[in-house]
């Protein structure tokens, strides 16, 4: 079968590193290339009409690709070339990941069966406004149900108000004390779950009708939930049961072994898990921990988990947490390993990096003809080039002396801030081991945040564009 021919174009800068990458990846895919460089020197800045007016399209080609920030309607090159057009990928070292993806249906997350209650922690304390400002960024962020986490040790005359107030305002309600005058006056509310009842409680707590959440009288007493377990069963009071995750230090393995024994002996029975004891008390980066509690979760059919957000290293734990219950169900019922699904809890580092290698920069730096500033972040260095020079190196002060000793007059203050903005994020990446790419937001996975890039920005304003970006 004759292969397809598919013409890539691009700007002079890119044209040695684009050949490299299609070289390789070309045989790989089964697909025959050829590459025009059109008169511009970055690809970036390409778009519609100038394709139209300066792109002449050999014979045998049977699509084009046009790098991914070309700007404008694709289908008047379509019209008027009379073959397909594409974006590719915004960088052209993503060219094995867009052929590999090609044609692929995106992976379906929006399935889940792990329910999130999230805690307001000590919300009696909190006025009526704060209450629901936190209720709504909890649900947005994936909340199924709304906790309304009570003050051990005291009694408030608010729960009541509190969970009459969230339950008009739409939410699902739960209630999180001992204390019998706020629970009953939770459940007169709306509350519609009772978290949490052992023997202290089970006498008057089971009379209420409402269901409640089973836990041992001291965590390391399994036999103790088995009773409680019992006299719900005989009272007919619907429940489901939480073993007790413990800290890290404190009992943490064997807590795991009693959730795997509670599915054991109670296969029937809902489970709910805890897991604020490890993501507030575990001083890291909680996406990871999210991701393994939601595997647990679902390999033993836990179907709710209590989350919390109050200290600041756990501030998106919630969100987190939903994330990873849909790539673990996804993965799970697909018989995938978790991985290439979905990059949104990658966020300190990226899931992989590209880099261009010496050569390709040096090329690139001899062939720059522009004042313009280029910027890349490999080697374990800042690389900074334009037709003046060719710097590297480690500290972004001495390189900007350097380059402002080649040209003295070439930087202006809105430059200037430009490129030490530049090299901060560049800077960043290579701390964390991220990819920098100029000019672009770096990838905080679903934390990231969109930018306008300097180049759109003066654009718009009707400027020249002062950076480099390829």
């Amino acid at each position: 079968m004759k292969q397809e021919r598919i013409l890539f174009v691009t700007g002079k800068l890119a044209e040695y590193s684009l050949r490299e990458v299609l070289e390789k990846l070309a045989p790989q895919v089964g697909f025959e290339f050829e590459v025009i460089v059109l008169n511009v020197q970055v690809a970036a800045l390409m778009h519609v009409p100038l394709v139209k007016r300066r792109l002449t399209v050999p014979d045998g080609i049977n699509w084009v690709m046009l790098p991914g920030m070309c700007k404008g309607d694709l289908q008047v090159l379509i019209d008027h070339f009379g073959i397909p057009f594409k974006r590719g990928p915004k960088d052209h070292f993503d060219l094995p990941e867009y052929f590999g993806q090609e044609g692929k249906a995106p992976k379906d997350l929006s399935q889940y069966d792990i329910e999130i209650l999230a805690e307001i922690n000590h919300a009696p304390l909190m006025s009526n406004e704060e209450i629901l400002q936190q209720a709504e960024h909890y649900r947005q962020n994936g909340a199924d149900l709304i906790d309304v986490g009570c003050i051990p040790g005291e009694s408030t005359k608010r729960a009541g108000e509190i969970v009459r107030m969230l339950v008009d305002s739409g939410y699902r309600v739960s209630i999180d004390s001992f204390d019998r005058a706020e629970v009953e006056a939770a459940v007169g509310n709306g509350a519609e779950l009772i978290l949490s009842c052992n023997q202290t409680n089970l006498d008057w707590v089971s009379k209420l009708g409402t269901e409640v959440v089973a836990i041992p009288n001291l965590p390391s007493d399994f036999d103790s939930l088995c009773t409680i377990v019992d006299q719900l069963v005989r009272s007919d009071t619907p429940f489901r049961i939480d073993p007790i995750l413990e800290p890290i230090g404190f009992g943490f393995t064997t807590s795991l072994e009693r959730y795997y024994r509670a599915r054991k002996e109670f296969p029937d029975f809902e489970i709910m898990m805890g897991i604020g004891n490890l993501t507030e008390l575990t001083e890291v980066d909680t996406a990871g921990i999210n991701v393994l509690l939601a595997a647990l979760c679902q390999e033993l059919q836990i179907h709710s988990v209590l989350a919390t957000e109050v200290i600041n290293w756990a501030c998106s734990a919630i969100r987190e947490f939903d994330y990873a219950r849909r790539l673990i169900k996804y993965a799970i019922e697909n018989k995938s390993l978790p991985k290439h699904i979905h990059y949104q809890l990658v966020m300190l580092r990226d899931a992989k990096l590209n880099e261009r290698g010496s050569d390709a920069l040096s090329n690139l730096a001899q062939n720059i003809r522009d004042p313009n500033y280029r910027i890349f972040a490999e080697e374990n260095q800042l690389h900074v080039m334009n037709r003046d020079g060719y710097w590297k190196g480690t500290d972004p002060y001495e390189l900007f002396d350097q380059f402002l000793e080649a040209n003295p007059k070439g930087l202006d203050a809105s430059h200037a801030f430009y490129l030490g903005y530049e090299m901060c994020k560049a800077v960043t990446a290579l701390t964390l081991g991220k990819q920098y790419q100029q000019d672009q937001p770096l990838n905080w996975g679903f934390l990231s945040q969109e930018e306008v890039s300097a180049n759109e920005r003066r654009r718009k304003q009707g400027e020249e564009p002062q950076c480099g970006p390829r």
